[in-house]
């Protein structure tokens, strides 16, 4: 910022917004702390706000390493180790020259904010806190399917994915044939640093072969896994009975059928015995007449004989 020569208010003024900007950046500087994120098992590198010139050396310095501003990591005074926490003995170490801090193998109960804090000759040098974030993690979801019902539209499913040992706490999400869906999740910790165990559950109502996705994210981090979830059942959907009228109109049918049937069967044989009947007699009767007629004539034979 600059100012040009101006009137004492002015000036007074100018200065007061240069300040103003100074104060600014001094608390923006202050509020953004450093992340550094590693995994359990891993070695994590946390830097400090200092670096020894090499005209100088660790023995006139005093280093602090502390984590949550009450337990004390790592010190260092005239060049030697002057405390050092129990629960990072063995897993600590600092470079003499840019005091970084070293940590390996991380636990989770390493998750946490630490400072690093550098005198000279009891003066103040620098302070500077850095955020350690541990991640464990989630072993890759499992997914089960329990057929609960079952008919010929819908098989009804109960899916389970459930994954463990993760940390931070994690979110589970789903999808059904790509399409997002969720779960109604569950999680078991022993503690707020102690591994997770979450668990997912979902109702579902099956009326095709579907594809199930489970995902679990913690900490930038995620895993997921898929099944193929088919429908057990396929059986044939008997046809839908016809309409009333349908069903009427056949009855009336099937009767008058039955009736003809019947009626034929009583009627139609007289008729057909008439007939045979008459033609009989009239052939008996020819029958007749023609042994007549020779009789006759034998008659009048015998007679024209006498």
């Amino acid at each position: 910022m600059m100012c040009l020569p101006a009137s004492p208010p002015a000036l007074r003024t100018c200065l007061r917004l240069g300040l103003l900007v100074l104060l600014c950046l001094g608390i923006g500087q202050a509020l953004e702390k450093k992340v550094v994120k590693s995994k359990v098992g891993e070695k994590a590198s946390l830097p400090c706000c200092h670096e020894i010139p090499s005209s100088e050396s660790l023995h006139k310095y005093r280093v602090y390493w502390q984590k949550n501003i009450t337990d004390v990591v790592l010190a260092y005074s005239e060049g030697k180790v002057i405390s050092q926490h129990e629960r990072y003995q063995n897993r600590t170490e600092m470079d003499p020259w840019n005091l970084t801090l070293w940590i390996s193998p991380l636990e989770i109960l390493d998750n946490g904010s630490y400072q690093c804090v550098v005198q000279r000759n009891s003066v103040l040098v620098c302070s500077e806190s850095v955020i350690l974030s541990v991640t464990a993690d989630f072993s890759k979801p499992n997914i089960t399917a329990e057929v609960s019902a079952d008919s010929c539209e819908l098989t009804e499913m109960v899916i389970t994915c459930s994954s463990h040992g993760g940390f931070p706490k994690a979110r589970l999400s789903g999808a059904l044939n790509n399409v997002s869906m969720e779960w109604n999740a569950s999680w078991v910790s022993e503690s707020s640093f102690s591994p997770y165990n979450v668990t997912g559950k979902r109702v579902l109502n099956v009326t095709k072969d579907v594809t199930i996705t489970c995902s679990v994210e913690y900490s930038g981090f995620a895993t997921s896994t898929s099944l193929l979830l088919k429908k057990t059942n396929n059986c044939v959907v008997p046809p839908a009975p016809p309409p009333y009228n349908v069903i009427t109109a056949s009855i009336i049918i099937v009767i008058t059928f039955i009736l003809a049937i019947t009626l034929a069967a009583r009627y139609l044989p007289r008729h057909v015995c008439s007939r045979c009947c008459k033609h009989q007699d009239s052939v008996e009767e020819g029958v007749k007449e023609h042994t007549k007629a020779p009789m006759i004539s034998k008659v009048t034979a015998e007679t024209s004989s006498v």
